[in-house]
């Protein structure tokens, strides 16, 4: 919808009119009349002039007028409000921590009965649980050799679904998994949250390996546990796999770098709880468990979007402006050069 800052404003729309009105009219000089022989060629070119002067001051006058009228609507700060949009006051603030280490990439899952690696079927059942959290602060976490913000804390789900899908494996290295650091950097981002939203900050860590890299995740979980902090570790990975090797087709586990006991004691020190996921169907089950666990807040502030529009109808006003004020030099300077070609006739 359409609206103004300053409606009352449009009551100066008559000023131009009521200034014309009351002002006093110039005062006639009579001058001595000048005889001369040409008297009728004068008179008419004369009278000719006269009817385009008074046309093209009408011209002018309408223009002058619109300019003015562009002008007042401007004035008056239009804008145009959008549809209302609640936005959460009381949701939480919640971390994605999603391993991307080179053994991510073990193609041990299955999605829509086709064989997939794990980041793959992680981003299949993350970004559904990240549309439902309508309501929460969401950030994404990558970690691999190092840990990297991909996200900070927003309500754009739409931007966390689309960096989650754009991740992929090598782009945080590959060669190890900083589980520590995935945790200390969840704890510098929701360590400056007012203390009224202590109880609502929550990291869901997932990882199918252990920590090889960086700090100490056990240290890590004691700093979150600190602020208030609650960890959701999920180790995610098939327990066996057939694979083909020089030997023949060989069951193996591609889940023994997996350390659970560690994610288990980090999950015990913050508060939280530790889950097992070995398909995707597991996966969908923690995720749902983790949604009744930590269920959406429901209050909320509405905003209305509003977008100024003042800078149209002042363009147009000042491009009328310009407009009178080159027809004006235009006509002058027609006018004066049909002047002197008639003196030139004249004088023949």
């Amino acid at each position: 919808m359409y609206n103004f800052d300053w409606p009352w404003i449009f009551l100066l729309l008559p000023l131009p009119i009521l200034v014309y009105w009351y002002s006093k009219p110039a005062e006639l000089i009579q001058k001595k009349a000048l005889k001369v022989p040409f008297y009728q060629q004068l008179s008419k070119l004369n009278n000719t002039y006269q009817s385009q002067k008074i046309n093209s001051l009408s011209i002018y006058l309408l223009m002058a007028f619109a300019a003015w009228v562009f002008l007042i609507i401007a004035a008056a700060q239009p804008k145009w409000s959008g549809e209302a949009i609640d936005i959460p006051v009381s949701g939480r603030d919640l971390m994605l921590a999603v391993d991307i280490s080179g053994s991510m990439e073990t193609p041990d899952m299955f999605f829509a009965q086709d064989a997939v690696n794990r980041l793959t079927a992680v981003k299949s059942v993350l970004q559904p649980f990240i549309r439902q959290r309508k309501g929460d602060r969401m950030g994404l976490i990558l970690f691999a050799d190092n840990a990297y913000l991909q996200t900070p804390l927003t309500f754009d789900r739409k931007t966390i679904e689309k960096m989650l899908y754009d991740a992929f494996i090598g782009m945080a290295g590959s060669k190890a998994t900083a589980i520590g650091d995935a945790i200390g950097l969840a704890v510098k981002r929701l360590k400056d949250l007012p203390a009224e939203q202590s109880n609502s900050r929550v990291l869901i860590l997932l990882t199918d390996g252990s920590n090889n890299a960086g700090i100490d995740p056990v240290t890590a979980a004691k700093l979150a546990q600190q602020i208030g902090i609650k960890i959701y570790a999920i180790g995610f990975g098939a327990d066996e796999m057939i694979v083909q090797s020089f030997f023949g087709r060989q069951r193996v586990n591609p889940s023994r770098d997996l350390d659970e006991k560690t994610l288990k004691l980090i999950a015990r020190t913050t508060g939280g709880q530790y889950f097992r996921a070995r398909d995707t169907q597991e996966l969908k089950k923690i995720y749902q468990t983790l949604d009744k666990l930590e269920p959406v807040e429901s209050d909320s502030l509405t905003y209305r979007p509003t977008k100024s529009l003042f800078y149209w109808p002042l363009s147009i006003s000042l491009l009328l402006s310009i407009g009178i004020i080159s027809a004006r030099w235009l006509t002058s300077i027609n006018y004066s050069y049909k002047g002197k070609s008639t003196t030139v006739r004249g004088e023949k």
